[in-house]
């Protein structure tokens, strides 16, 4: 289980790590997230009940969740 201590705070900005991310994503949110990996933690979620997954609002508004490991300190 990610540790909370581990986890950006809301509101953090972070850079998602595009090449974590390019084999599970829709071609659209890749070009979006290429053009800029930089978003804001906006929350939490529980994934599976072993992991907490972290909410963030890309450039344009949208929000999206991601793995710790696919989060970088931006």
């Amino acid at each position: 289980m990610a540790e909370t201590k581990l986890l950006p705070k809301i509101g953090s900005r972070v850079k998602i790590n595009i090449n974590k991310v390019k084999d599970r994503l829709p071609a659209k949110l890749i070009d979006q997230i290429s053009s800029n990996p930089r978003v804001v933690t906006t929350g939490y979620k529980m994934t599976d009940g072993r992991s907490i997954g972290i909410t963030v609002r890309l450039q344009n508004g949208e929000e999206n969740w991601f793995f710790p490991e696919e989060i970088e300190k931006g």
